[in-house]
């Protein structure tokens, strides 16, 4: 029981098993990015040879910078090798109003990495709502709206690498990512790769001399390396949960009755030019019976239409599909040939169970809207990472507090999520009617909604601990659908002077940034010249 844990076993790859392994061999075998000399723990990450990456977890937040310095990657190679791009947000087009009915024009809104300008400090949208007749909260608040309509970069190349003018995840290619991340880990932080299939799991039925406790897993069992042993496994398996679901038995919560999508074709897309544009914000279209992404990559475009089988047929979804591309492709629209994606939206009741923890779609998946995946495989495997049980014996009460923590977790981008959704007054179909009955809405959720009536989303909303979206996440997309908050009847003179320099303040540097910034393919291309410096 007091044996200390120094071999972790990780089944699967793709992007979930190889950050996970990147981010655990960073904290306990690296310093400065190198491989020390001793080693605190064996890695070892089994890849089975024949499943393929699914490929089109493309788009990450803010999050990913730090996670990309803590493993040791520099940000000039990851952008150049995974043919990646700077991410300033998701643009919502559509959501609130079906386009051409009833006089309604195509509407569009943003949710920008950037917080609106005052905060944490100063919370400015309450003095916005005497001024939204005006001007939208984005462009109010915050430079990322007109930043990104004019796909426009988010810094410059003088900018040092990971630091930003304005906030950014990126967009890239999941197989690349993946590819660099392998490659990494192998050569620089020791972490030991084998391909093989795994054939069985092993229960333990006792306690053993080793510190394992019944029920725990002692080892797998991969078809020509024979029996790997460890001292705790992690699953990222994906969506087979083949350890923590199958094995360990940990039931799946489904979330369908809440968010409905179950469905995709996804295709990439060649620019018409290879001059084109290159967007900032992950395009969010909602058609009748879901949405389309589009994110731009600086050589194609990754487009999918999401939507519930339980509203829509394949064929109605693929044709809303060849619709959204005939613009850019023509007739060539109708020849695409997308790979149809089953989603199982729901997650695991927990992800850590025994001497097993299970990251990305192992643990649970929603749907791509507002792309928490990655942003959640970031969340599990840092807190496995820094939170690392010394002995067996110490493990459950560090997995009960994880698990804790990643349940709030799956609450809130369960109702993050259906926010999007409650808010539309979209009437073409019966998905978005059945979308607004209360009787799919989580309780929290419409008691929230009631509140924010009265006043402005704000921390003190909010009980999590290490939110995954701020108050102002909640902010950007109500009055970007242009929800109805009251305007508070008295605020001090002093505070409304705040908030009008603040007002200024933001306009005058949208003015400016809008002058100096360059295109995200002009960084892109001088990034290959020159390269970031580095901090």
């Amino acid at each position: 029981m007091h044996k200390a844990i120094t071999k972790i076993i990780i089944v699967g790859g793709g992007s979930a098993g190889w950050i996970t392994a990147g981010l655990i061999a960073a904290e306990h075998n690296a310093d400065n990015g190198q491989l020390s000399p001793s080693p605190k723990l064996d890695i070892t990450l089994i890849e089975s040879p024949d499943v393929a990456p699914i490929g089109v977890g493309e788009g990450t937040w803010p999050s990913m910078r730090s996670t990309l310095q803590k493993i040791g990657i520099d940000e000039t190679t990851f952008l150049l090798h995974c043919d990646a791009s700077f991410k300033q947000g998701s643009r919502f087009t559509n959501w609130q109003n079906q386009p051409h009915s009833q006089g309604h024009q195509s509407h569009s809104y943003v949710h920008p990495f950037s917080l609106p300008i005052g905060e944490p400090q100063f919370s400015i949208a309450p003095f916005w709502l005497a001024h939204q007749d005006q001007v939208c909260f984005a462009d109010a608040v915050c430079q990322q709206n007109q930043i990104s309509q004019l796909a426009l970069a988010p810094k410059l190349i003088t900018t040092p690498e990971f630091n930003f003018i304005n906030n950014y995840g990126y967009h890239l290619n999941a197989a690349k990512f993946s590819q660099l991340l392998q490659q990494h880990c192998t050569e620089k932080l020791g972490v030991k790769h084998i391909v093989d299939h795994v054939m069985d799991i092993k229960i333990a039925d006792q306690a053993d001399q080793n510190g394992l406790q019944a029920g725990d897993i002692n080892h797998v069992l991969t078809k020509h390396h024979g029996e790997i042993s460890a001292d705790l496994f992690i699953d990222c398996t994906g969506v087979k949960s083949l350890l923590l679901g199958e094995t360990l038995g940990v039931p799946f919560i489904c979330q369908k009755k809440v968010l409905f999508n179950d469905s995709a074709l996804a295709v990439q897309v060649p620019y018409s030019d290879e001059n084109s544009p290159i967007a900032s914000c992950t395009h969010s279209t909602a058609q009748t019976n879901g949405w389309i992404w589009d994110i731009g990559l600086p050589t194609r475009r990754g487009i999918g239409h999401v939507y519930s089988s339980s509203h829509t047929s394949d064929e109605q979804a693929l044709n809303q599909l060849i619709d959204y591309l005939t613009p850019a492709l023509g007739k060539k629209a109708a020849d695409i040939n997308p790979r149809k994606l089953n989603i199982a939206p729901g997650h695991r009741q927990v992800c850590w169970q025994n001497n097993c923890v299970a990251i990305g779609m192992a643990a649970g998946f929603i749907e791509p809207l507002e792309a928490s995946a990655l942003a959640l495989v970031e969340w599990t495997a840092k807190a496995v990472a820094t939170q690392l049980p010394p002995t067996r014996e110490t493990m459950n009460t560090i997995a009960e507090r994880v698990n804790e923590q990643f349940q709030h977790h799956w609450q809130q981008i369960i109702e993050f999520l259906k926010l999007h959704y409650v808010t539309s007054n979209r009437t073409d179909s019966d998905y978005w009617h059945d979308h607004r009955q209360a009787s799919s809405i989580p309780d929290a959720l419409q008691q929230q909604l009631a509140l924010w009536r009265h006043q402005v989303p704000s921390q003190q909303d909010f009980i999590y601990r290490e939110m995954l979206f701020p108050a102002a996440s909640y902010q950007f997309v109500l009055y970007g659908m242009q929800y109805d908050t009251q305007i508070p009847a008295q605020l001090k003179p002093s505070m409304k002077h705040k908030a009008q320099q603040l007002f200024t303040e933001n306009s005058q540097r949208t003015q400016q940034l809008t002058q100096i910034l360059p295109t995200n393919r002009a960084l892109l291309n001088k990034l290959k010249i020159n390269g970031f410096a580095k901090i």
